[in-house]
């Protein structure tokens, strides 16, 4: 056991996991995160093949992830006219098990509020290594040392540009947007029975989801300048890149007008050369994200893992144990270094929108496609690290 203290930037999903199995070796964890309170709803993600079952029936919650588990439902790809296309089958979006972020990140917290200190509404400002610990300053709070500080605060990471430089120095744009909006209207805008419904035109796409899922936008655009707090000027961005659309697009922009809930931004890819630097190191989208790239869940419940499994098994000695917590995830991480959902969402032409529905008329494709993201999810090996088994 140990009595280090632990700065983790993000209370989503990798910040909580890395909460998780450090507060259970005895770390004296802190958790901050610059929403006001724990975000629930967004979009859904999932786990897939067996690493991830693995790592989730270790920390005891996996049974629960089923419980709450939104049931991936197919999503019936149509024409202007509403005539179906093709399906694209929940199995492909949703893996083995899907969950809505929110419901995942309030699990999460339920299981390292009682051992954690959470600090919500407030962020990171400064950071400065000194020998023995991490000097940091906040934005509200009065300025603390940290043993370790772990920055799993996204793609935009506060971490990561304090501690390693400029965001533009790390996070390619790759051509499009995507935005999520929670409205009470989303299922006027489903097809019969309630299903899931998927439209699409050159560079652009929207979709409805199942029951309380939020509408999804994806669309072509250049790196826009914008506040990324700013719920009104998204709206306006996501009225300009709909506009004189087909479909009901004109309807659903009114819906999205009314609504208090809008999150926009970019379909990015992280590249680091290096996850630490000193005392500091990013586990999570801050370190290896690819938005919509499908394993962004389990790559951070994975390295969560791993990077506590390997300060259990260097007895605390930081330098050694974010050495191998690289060594091991780089090559695991690799799936985010080249994928790009954004024109497979959003193909740009009439004959690729033809071309990707056609995929989901054909099953040995299909099948072969998720045999594929099966492999990327597996290709790690996991060690046992018995630390980490009798903290729990």
């Amino acid at each position: 056991m140990t009595n280090k203290t632990v700065l983790i930037s993000g209370a989503s999903i990798a910040g909580p996991a890395l909460a998780f199995w450090l507060s259970r070796q005895g770390y004296a964890v802190t958790v901050v995160e610059r929403s006001p309170e724990l975000r629930t709803g967004g979009q859904a993600v999932d786990f897939k093949g067996a690493t991830h079952r693995t790592v989730l029936e270790r920390m005891g919650i996996l049974d629960e992830v089923y419980r709450r588990q939104t049931g991936g439902q197919d999503q019936t790809i149509i024409d202007a006219t509403e005539r179906p296309l093709a399906v694209m089958p929940g199995e492909f979006t949703g893996g083995d098990v899907e969950i809505r972020r929110g419901d995942l990140a309030e699990l999460l917290h339920e299981r390292t509020a009682r051992d954690c200190e959470y600090v919500f509404g407030d962020s990171i400002t400064s950071l400065t290594e000194t020998a023995d610990g991490v000097d940091v300053t906040f934005k509200h709070a009065a300025p603390r040392r940290f043993d370790l500080v772990f920055g799993a605060d996204g793609i935009h990471s506060t971490v990561r540009r304090l501690a390693f430089g400029p965001e533009a120095d790390y996070v390619k744009h790759l051509g499009h947007y995507y935005a999520l909006v929670e409205t009470s209207e989303a299922d006027d805008f489903r097809g019969p029975g309630g299903t899931s419904v998927m439209y699409n035109e050159p560079g652009r796409l929207a979709a409805t989801g199942g029951p309380k899922a939020p509408a999804f936008f994806v669309f072509a655009s250049p790196e826009l300048g914008y506040d990324r707090y700013d719920t009104e000027q998204q709206k306006e961005i996501l009225a300009a890149a709909y506009a004189d659309g087909g479909w009901r697009l004109p309807e659903l922009m009114e819906a999205v007008k009314r609504s208090d809930d809008v999150y926009l931004d970019s379909i990015s890819r992280v590249t680091m050369d290096t996850y630490s630097s000193g005392r500091v190191a990013l586990i999570g989208d801050s370190a290896y994200g690819n938005t919509l790239g499908g394993f962004g869940s389990g790559l951070a419940i994975v390295a969560a893992y791993v990077i506590a499994g390997e300060l259990a098994s260097a007895d605390g000695d930081h330098e050694v144990a974010f050495r191998r917590y690289e060594e091991k995830f780089r090559g695991y991480a690799k799936i985010a270094r080249s994928a790009n959902a954004g024109p497979f969402l959003a193909p740009p032409t009439k004959l690729r929108i033809k071309l990707r529905d056609q995929m989901f008329r054909r099953p040995l494709m299909l099948r072969w496609m998720l045999w594929v993201t099966d492999k990327f999810a597996t290709d790690i090996t996991l060690d046992d690290y018995p630390a980490l088994v009798r903290a729990r």
